[in-house]
């Protein structure tokens, strides 16, 4: 099913609002990519104007950056520890920004968009 990113049919105040025209092939959006854990994966894709975006089907590695020393290593993910964005992700171990993910050198919060920069970046939690 395609997501449609136009115009609502619903005013602030909930009354029904009717649309000069109808949906548009420009306002279809892609279907969202949940990067999960696993042997790494990634799919290439056509961005407005035509630039190409890297996402990131299935992840094994993070670069994650320590605050305190400010040195950046390539760990790998254990597993999805929490997500706040939906908490059945956390059982399909699936990554996106703001996951708590569990590596080699602890406890990370995920700081980059993975289906759409092509990379898990996160910062070491204390």
């Amino acid at each position: 099913m395609a997501l449609w990113q136009g115009e609502s049919s619903r005013k602030s105040t909930g009354g029904r609002l009717v649309l000069a025209r109808g949906k548009r092939k420009f306002e279809i959006s892609r279907e969202k990519l949940n990067t999960k854990l696993g042997t790494e994966s990634s799919r290439q894709y056509r961005g407005r104007g035509g630039s190409y975006k890297t996402g990131l089907l299935v992840a094994e590695y993070a670069n994650v950056v320590d605050k305190k020393t400010h040195v950046v290593k390539k760990v790998k993910i254990q597993n999805v520890v929490a997500n706040p964005a939906d908490p059945n992700f956390v059982q399909r171990n699936i990554m996106n920004k703001g996951a708590k993910i569990k590596t080699e050198l602890g406890e990370a919060v995920i700081t980059s968009r993975p289906g759409q920069d092509g990379a898990v970046n996160a910062v070491l939690v204390e």
